[in-house]
C-alpha cells in the first residue's frame, strides 16, 4: 500500500475577509499547547466530521472516515472537557470507504468537506444522519424511502465571495469555518455555466474593486441566461456600471447590483428574459430569490410533496418562496401561498393568471396561521428556513388537517417540528430523504404526516 501525503490536506496562504485580521496572525485566544496522536476512526458525526476515542478524549477528526487508523494534531484541553478537534497529519491506514476526492480544492474548500467518502459509504452516512435525529426525538422507525440522489455538475445557485488584495482578486468560496478565501479553480458541483463565469468575474472585480475592497456574487443557472447579482462595493461609479452593462452578454442575461444585503437590489443590465419553470409555468425570479439548488433535487422534492398531498383539493403552501410548490400543485387543487418575502410574492403574484392559485404575503413566524384558518384546507404544506417552523408546528399540531407534508432542510429541527405534530396527534408515516448538496452535511426530507 502506498502512503498518503505526510498532510494530506494542506492548507495554503489564503487572504482573510473579516476586518481587523491578516494572513498569519494567531489567534490570540488559541490553545498554546498541542500534542500527537494516534487515532482510529470509529464513526462520522452529524457534521461529517470522524469521531474517535483517545486518552479519555472524544477527538473530532474533520475528513475523518469510519476505520481510519490516522496520526492527528490536537490541543491541550487543559483538563477542562473531553471533547476535541484533531488535525490529520498521516492516514496510517485507510478506512474502507475512503476515497480520493475528486476537486483539488478539498480539505480547504468549506463547501463540499465529503469528498473522501466513496459513493456507498457517502449515501449510507447520509441516510443515517436522518434516521439518528429521528431516533433523538423518539420517530427511529419512520420508514423510510429510497435516497434521491443529485449528481455532480448540477449546482445552479451559488454565492462566491471576492477580496482584492495587492492588486489581486482572490474569488471563491470560503474555507471551511474560517473566513479564509479559497481561489476557485475548479469546481465539480456547479453548472457548467455557472464556472465558465468565474474566471470573467474574477477579471470584472479587478476593475470594480479598490485594493482591499470585498463584494459576494449571486449566481443562479435560468432558462435565458445567469441571472448575476453583486453584492457590494458599497458605492458604484459610472465606469463601473459601464463594466457591468457590458459583462458577458452572451451568457449572462440580467445583473443586478445592491451595496449591502440589507439593501435592495438595483437593476444595471437586463438583456432578455431570465426565468424558471414550475410545471411548465415560465416565472421570472427576483434577483438573487432562494431557488432549489438542483433541478434533479426540485423534481425529487415535488415528487415526493405530490405523493404527501394526495387527492387534496384544497392545499394551503406555507413559506412558498416563489412557488417551487405552490404553482405545480395548483394544476389539480385550489391552492393558498404565504410567502413573507416582498419580492418573492410580487413574482409569484404575476404568475397566477390562469391557475387555481392565490397569495398572501405574512410573516409565519409572527403571525402563523392558526388551527381555525388551517382546518380550511384538505392538505398543507410548510418549507421553512433552516431554522425550522416551530411556532407554525405548534398551530398545525392545534389543526384537524387531515394531511402535512413538511419539507426541511435540517434534519435536526425537522425533527423537532416532527414531534410536535406527533404529540399533538399525527402520525409520521414516511418520510423522502434528498441529497441535493452534493458531497455536503446538509440534506433535504420531505415527510407526510396523517390524522
Amino acid at each position: 500500500m502506498t502512503r498518503p501525503a505526510k498532510r494530506p490536506f494542506p492548507k495554503g496562504r489564503q487572504p482573510v475577509r473579516s476586518p481587523g485580521r491578516s494572513p498569519g496572525r494567531k489567534n490570540p485566544h488559541a490553545p498554546a499547547d498541542t500534542r500527537e496522536l494516534e487515532v482510529v476512526v470509529t464513526d462520522v458525526g452529524a457534521r461529517g466530521d470522524g469521531l474517535a476515542l483517545a486518552d479519555g478524549l472524544r477527538v473530532f477528526v474533520p475528513y475523518g472516515v469510519a476505520g481510519d487508523r490516522l496520526r492527528v494534531r490536537v490541543a491541550d484541553t487543559d483538563g477542562k472537557g473531553e471533547d476535541v478537534r484533531a488535525e490529520i497529519l498521516e492516514i496510517l491506514e485507510p478506512g474502507p470507504g475512503r476515497q480520493t476526492p475528486p476537486c483539488r480544492h478539498f480539505g480547504r474548500c468549506g463547501g463540499c468537506t465529503l469528498q473522501h467518502m466513496d459513493d456507498g459509504t457517502y449515501a449510507a452516512w447520509t441516510v443515517g444522519m436522518v434516521r439518528g435525529a429521528l431516533e433523538r426525538v423518539g420517530l427511529g422507525d419512520t420508514p423510510l424511502e429510497p435516497l434521491s440522489r443529485t449528481p455532480d455538475a448540477a449546482r445552479r445557485r451559488a454565492r462566491l465571495a471576492a477580496l482584492k488584495r495587492g492588486g489581486r482578486v482572490w474569488f471563491g468560496f470560503n474555507e471551511r469555518q474560517s473566513h479564509r478565501l479559497v481561489d476557485l479553480e475548479d469546481c465539480p458541483v456547479l453548472t457548467p455555466r455557472l464556472f465558465a463565469l468565474v474566471g470573467p468575474l474574477r477579471g470584472l472585480l479587478a476593475d470594480l474593486l479598490p485594493d482591499g475592497g470585498d463584494a459576494d456574487v449571486v449566481l443562479t443557472d435560468l432558462e435565458g441566461g445567469v441571472d448575476l447579482l453583486l453584492v457590494g462595493p458599497r458605492s458604484l461609479d459610472r465606469a463601473g456600471r459601464e463594466a457591468l452593462v457590458g459583462f458577458e452578454p452572451d451568457r449572462v442575461a440580467r445583473i443586478s447590483w445592491q451595496p449591502t444585503d440589507r439593501a435592495a437590489p438595483e437593476p444595471v443590465a437586463n438583456r432578455r428574459p431570465a426565468f424558471v419553470r414550475f410545471a411548465g409555468v415560465p416565472l421570472q425570479p427576483p434577483p438573487g430569490a432562494f431557488l432549489q439548488a438542483s433541478r434533479e433535487g426540485e423534481e425529487a422534492l415535488l415528487a415526493a410533496v405530490r405523493d404527501g398531498v394526495g387527492q387534496a383539493t384544497r392545499i394551503a403552501d406555507l413559506f412558498a418562496g416563489i412557488g417551487t410548490f405552490s404553482i405545480p400543485l395548483s394544476q389539480r387543487a385550489a391552492v393558498h401561498a404565504v410567502e413573507s418575502d416582498e419580492a418573492a410574492v410580487a413574482a409569484l403574484g404575476r404568475s397566477v393568471q390562469g391557475l387555481r392559485l392565490t397569495v398572501e404575503r405574512r410573516d409565519l413566524f409572527e403571525n402563523p396561521l392558526a388551527a381555525k384558518e388551517l382546518n380550511r384546507y384538505d392538505a398543507v404544506v410548510f418549507d421553512p428556513p433552516r431554522a425550522g417552523a416551530a411556532a407554525q408546528a405548534a398551530a398545525l399540531a392545534a389543526a384537524k388537517v387531515p394531511r402535512v407534508v413538511g419539507v426541511s432542510c435540517n434534519p435536526s429541527s425537522f425533527a423537532r417540528d416532527a414531534r410536535v405534530l406527533v404529540d399533538g396527534g399525527y402520525r409520521l408515516v414516511k418520510l423522502w430523504p434528498v441529497d441535493q448538496f452534493l458531497w455536503s452535511s446538509h440534506v433535504e426530507l420531505v415527510g407526510l404526516f396523517e390524522r
